[in-house]
């Protein structure tokens, strides 16, 4: 229930208190939109058996049948409407109120989240409202200017190139360093602006000179290929003679792996 009651009812989106970092005149607004959001919109259900004129009456989410007696919600908000105990949720989350608290905007009820959500963008980073005048926006969320920064350096990313890792934003540097696959053929990490080929769960730069026939060299990008033991090879006689190598000199294997690529 308490951390049902954190997501329904962020206490940042009505209590300065939690938002430490905020300018004076975000607090004022802050304080206003919350005052706001309580007296046009802040609601709780109340639990009681639909009475009898009500009787027959359909339930304002799924529509089917309330009869008098049968368990309901109902909402001072929202007029002479009843709910089934399980259709009072969040008109976007489709999550139970918790507590049977409610925020009706248009005739619907939402929890207080993504009631908040209707008329401030929330930031990715720390969960709040965004009150200043600019944010950022990338991959459909937003962030508050000094919050859309590299998950790992920190780095301020505004107008610099990025990668998403795991919903957040990542600086180019630390991909490379730290997650960038490595290209099966040269070795080289396959950076962030490098076009990629996967195959078999393996990794090549997209380029001729390594996503190509372990044997003649043939490119393979949009062509027909095998693989035998992480090698490509464009047909089953390059894959054939590639083993037939191999058992001739056990050190072709480790030389071809060590050598650089001609773009190296």
């Amino acid at each position: 229930r308490a951390r049902a009651l954190l997501q329904q009812l962020p206490p940042q989106d009505c209590d300065e208190r939690y938002c430490p970092d905020l300018a004076e005149e975000e607090r004022r607004q802050l304080r206003a939109f919350s005052a706001r959001r309580r007296r046009e919109a802040l609601g709780q259900g109340l639990a009681c058996p639909v009475p009898g004129p009500c009787h027959g009456c359909p339930c304002r989410k799924c529509g089917r049948r309330l009869n008098k007696g049968d368990p309901g919600i109902s909402a001072s908000r929202l007029g002479d409407q009843f709910w089934h105990p399980s259709c009072f949720s969040c008109h976007f989350c489709h999550q139970p109120l918790v507590d049977l608290i409610y925020f009706q905007q248009d005739g619907r009820i939402y929890c207080g989240r993504h009631h908040a959500e209707l008329f401030r963008p929330r930031c990715a980073s720390c969960d709040q409202l965004i009150f200043m005048e600019e944010c950022i926006e990338a991959e459909g969320r937003r962030w508050h200017l000094e919050h859309f920064c590299c998950l790992e350096c920190d780095v301020p990313l505004r107008g610099q190139r990025y990668v998403m890792r795991s919903g957040r934003p990542c600086c180019r540097t630390c991909f490379e360093s730290l997650f960038a696959e490595l290209c099966q053929a040269c070795g080289d990490p396959i950076g962030a602006d490098s076009e990629e080929v996967t195959h078999q769960g393996l990794h090549w730069h997209a380029r001729a000179t390594c996503f190509c026939c372990s044997l003649c060299r043939k490119p393979l990008r949009g062509q027909p290929l095998t693989c035998r033991r992480g090698r490509l090879f464009c047909s089953d006689t390059c894959g054939l003679g590639q083993d037939t190598a191999s058992s001739a000199s056990d050190s072709s294997d480790s030389a071809f792996a060590s050598a650089p690529s001609p773009d190296s």
